[in-house]
């Protein structure tokens, strides 16, 4: 909805009342005093930063001529990068040091600041389209996109598809996107105008958009866990190691700049390949990882972020008209949004029912009547013909089950980072996008 919601009240209003009220909500939830408190604040916040991407992106494109969008992107592409590769490091020294609310608190003056300098640099809009919201189609991609989200939310909890809500969801999902696809295609005035999918690049970029979602946020939300629970890795160190990633998106941003609009195949291509050795290379990890080598794997990560960032958006709105911007720029940050959660889900599925399995198939080995543990150097100290020994290794095989886990999950991600490659060679050079539409 953010395009009906910028044309009927102005970008710079949307954009000002969404980061105050996004301010607000921070406060709200450092503040929060139980767990429905948070959640409501934590909603309150989605709904107000949902429009902030888009919006942003598309004042960025309209301002500047389309020869400058390599650049202006760039460094429109670093401010994002700056947040990701500070928020972890000082939230998780914030968290070690004083409470988790003060990683809520401390982002209160920026986005009170940022609102100021919208209202004081930001002109007015020119004009304003007082266009009718189409309701039956927002309705139901609303229905559809909730119902997804819910089950991608509560499917681990409620074992997925042998749960009859996950089923319900799932079922009203699909078929509300069914009707909304049969509508759209038959109003005279849809909700959203998917005849824009006709134009070749937007449709391949939503599709690389969408793996690029899957790849950039996965491993933020894995690697924490394994590091902090099973390696040992206190909450400080935790942030420097995954906030790392920043260091190589800006430099990767500041070589796109310059060759990935002349090159965007070249540059899309070696970014994604940039992802597959960063996840072979974390599928030759162990539990004595180094925090150096996280970090320099960090480093490659965000670079191939970078690489793989301002040519994608460069490329796919570059045959996009003006008065579509906002539209088409939603969309585009609605499926990087929604592969994020849809890979983070079946990751995090995949972790918790591989480290299940795995710990029952390793106890399975521990006995007194296995002959390969009644080598001295092999259990050392643990002396598996007294009862109370058994008990022994069952740490160590939680944490070597779980690392198996983790190392299942970085080859998904490497296995998702290889099925991009193909459709990039799908992509058309700006200057022979529009012949293709």
């Amino acid at each position: 909805v953010t395009g009906w919601l910028a044309g009927h009240y102005g970008r710079r209003t949307l954009l000002s009342l969404s980061v105050g009220l996004f301010s607000l909500a921070t406060y709200g939830c450092g503040a929060a005093g139980s767990l429905e408190e948070l959640i409501f604040w934590r909603i309150v916040q989605g709904a107000a930063g949902a429009s902030l991407p888009p919006l942003a992106q598309t004042i960025v494109f309209c301002t500047f001529p389309k020869r400058q969008h390599g650049v202006v992107i760039g460094l429109y592409g670093i401010g994002v990068v700056m947040g990701a590769f500070l928020g972890p490091m000082i939230g998780g020294v914030m968290a070690e040091y004083y409470s988790w609310r003060w990683a809520f608190y401390i982002l209160v003056p920026v986005s009170a600041l940022a609102t100021v300098g919208l209202r004081l640099v930001m002109p007015p809009d020119d004009e304003k389209t007082h266009v009718r919201l189409n309701w039956t189609g927002f309705l139901l991609l609303s229905i559809s996109i909730a119902c997804v989200q819910l089950v991608l939310s509560r499917g681990q909890r409620l074992d997925w598809f042998d749960s009859p809500e996950i089923i319900a969801e799932a079922f009203i999902a699909a078929l509300a996107f069914y009707l909304f696809l049969t509508h759209s295609l038959t109003s005279e005035r849809p909700f959203l105008n998917l005849r824009l999918l006709l134009n070749r690049n937007y449709a391949i970029g939503l599709i690389l958009v969408t793996i690029y979602g899957m790849l950039n946020f996965t491993p933020m939300v894995i690697l924490p866990g394994l590091l902090r629970d099973y390696v040992g890795f206190p909450d400080s160190l935790v942030g420097y190691v995954v906030g790392s990633r920043g260091i190589g998106a800006m430099c990767a941003f500041f070589t796109a700049m310059f060759i990935g609009q002349k090159y965007p195949r070249k540059s899309i291509l070696a970014g994604f390949l940039a992802q597959v050795t960063a996840g072979l290379w974390l599928m030759s990890f162990d539990l004595n990882v180094t925090p150096l080598i996280l970090i320099v794997n960090g480093i490659v990560q965000g670079f191939a972020v970078g690489l793989i960032w301002v040519p994608l958006t460069v490329v796919t709105f570059s045959t996009i008209k003006p008065q579509d911007m906002d539209e088409t720029s939603a969309v585009y940050h609605l499926l990087r949004n929604i592969g994020s959660s849809f890979f983070i889900s079946m990751t995090v599925t995949q972790i918790v029912r591989s480290t299940a399995m795995n710990y029952e198939h390793m106890t399975e080995l521990i006995s007194p009547f296995n002959p390969s543990l009644l080598m001295p150097w092999v259990m050392g100290a643990w002396d598996l013909d007294r009862l109370q020994d058994l008990a022994l290794p069952s740490k160590e095989i939680s944490r070597q089950a779980a690392m198996i886990s983790y190392l299942n999950a970085f080859g998904l991600y490497t296995l998702a980072s290889a099925v991009a490659i193909p459709l990039i060679l799908l992509v058309a050079k700006p200057g022979k996008a529009a012949a293709a539409r």
